[in-house]
């Protein structure tokens, strides 16, 4: 009975509207349930391109985790070997040919394959069928055992090599370690045990590059002393000649206005006389000029130490000081126990060229052959002389024999007190 009242009201309420009210109202029905359905498709658009993002950052995330997890597994396999080879004496020390640029990525190769062939078990050999009371398993324990102590000694003894080596001892230092192998051969003569040979000369290797490095770097610091040596010795000639210009230029003065003084007086005897000299102190800056702006011209000097370096020794070298003796003093100064004898001290406009060939003709016997700054030679004085005239270079004096006076008395002094 409602729903028919209801039905009833309704048709009455519309039926009493005109037709384009039912449609106006129709058209805005429409128009709103498609409005519902645009949004809701732009919603349910939204809400999938958002999940679809939250998937793509769930699965970076999860392969972030992922990566994370396989480079934490990997430094435990690291960290693991890191504390097996360390068992075994084998420490990542710091080595002296870290700091080379040129040695660097041979030390890291080499310290590669050292650490492989502990983690493998192929750093020592030694026998595989030992028995300990009866028990085979014993005996495999023992011999491993065994080798791991060995071999720990080994590599302490080879680091601590390494970390000893000086410039010049490599030798020393191999034979050292060289000593470590026999000795593991001498203990392990019941199970064979060994230093592997191939893990001895990685080890060697190692230790070489520590003292290549430790000789270029005493090389290089040898070097830096010399150029420093050179400059100052540079700069006491270029003083030397500048001071003696000044005392010749100060003197020219003098005798030209000594000169000008004679001639207003009418004194044309007196005025030659200081004319010559005049025209000596020209010479003489002429010469300091020549001298100052020909860096190849100098004093080629034959110098031997009988006391300080036996019989058959010279050191042959080239000064520019004005007076070349200066420099003889000093070599033969206080780091030495006798002051040298002069064989030869010839001036040449080409002292350069001179000490060059000398040094090129007797290279054979050079006394350092690492250092060519050091111009001592196995030869006497006469030979030095020889090499002299086969080059046509004119001496006007030469000793060939050294007078040694304060080595000569000091061994008389000694023979009397003895």
């Amino acid at each position: 009975m409602v729903e028919n009242d209801e039905l009833r009201n309704a048709l009455d309420r519309f039926g009493g509207m005109s037709l384009v009210e039912a449609e106006r109202l129709r058209a805005k029905a429409t128009s709103e349930a498609e409005r519902v359905r645009t949004e809701t498709r732009s919603e349910v658009e939204r809400m999938r391109i958002e999940a679809g993002r939250e998937v793509e950052q769930l699965r970076a995330e999860a392969a972030t985790q992922r990566a994370e997890v396989t480079r934490l597994a990997a430094e435990l396999v690291d960290a693991r070997r890191a504390v097996a080879v360390q068992e075994l004496g084998l420490y990542d020390f710091e080595h002296p040919a870290e700091e080379s640029a040129a040695l660097a990525n041979q030390l890291a190769a080499l310290r590669l394959e050292i650490k492989q062939l502990v983690a493998e078990g192929r750093a020592t050999t030694a026998t595989e069928n030992f028995t300990f009371n009866n028990s085979t398993a014993k005996g495999r324990k023992f011999v491993k055992d065994m080798s791991k102590t060995m071999l720990a000694a080994y590599n302490a003894e080879a680091e601590n090599c390494i970390k000893t080596v000086r410039a010049g001892g490599l030798e020393t230092a191999r034979n050292r370690l060289t000593k470590v192998v026999d000795r593991v051969e001498r203990n392990g003569t019941m199970i064979n045990l060994r230093i592997a040979a191939r893990y001895h000369r990685l080890r060697l290797d190692e230790l070489a590059l520590a003292a290549r490095h430790l000789e270029a770097v005493k090389a290089a610091k040898e070097a830096e002393r010399e150029r420093r040596a050179e400059l100052r010795e540079q700069k006491k000639v270029e003083d030397e000649l500048r001071r003696e210009r000044e005392r010749l230029q100060k003197e020219r003065d003098h005798y030209a206005n000594a000169l000008e003084a004679l001639r207003a007086r009418g004194d044309t005897a007196g005025a030659e006389a200081l004319q010559a000299k005049l025209t000596d102190v020209d010479k003489a800056l002429d010469d300091v000029d020549y001298r100052a702006a020909n860096i190849r011209a100098g004093y080629v000097y034959v110098i031997s130490n009988v006391g300080a370096f036996g019989e058959r020794m010279v050191k042959i070298g080239m000064t520019r000081r004005l007076d070349p003796m200066d420099r003889i003093r000093e070599l033969g100064d206080a780091s030495v126990p006798f002051r040298f004898d002069v064989h030869a001290l010839f001036f040449s406009d080409d002292a350069v060229g001179v000490e060059t060939m000398l040094h090129r003709e007797l290279a054979e016997v050079r006394v350092n052959r690492m250092n060519p700054r050091r111009e001592f030679f196995y030869v006497t004085p006469a030979e030095v002389l020889d090499a002299l005239r086969e080059h046509n270079i004119a001496v006007v004096e030469f000793r060939t024999e050294p007078d040694a006076e304060e080595f000569r008395l000091s061994q008389a002094v000694a023979a009397q007190s003895s």
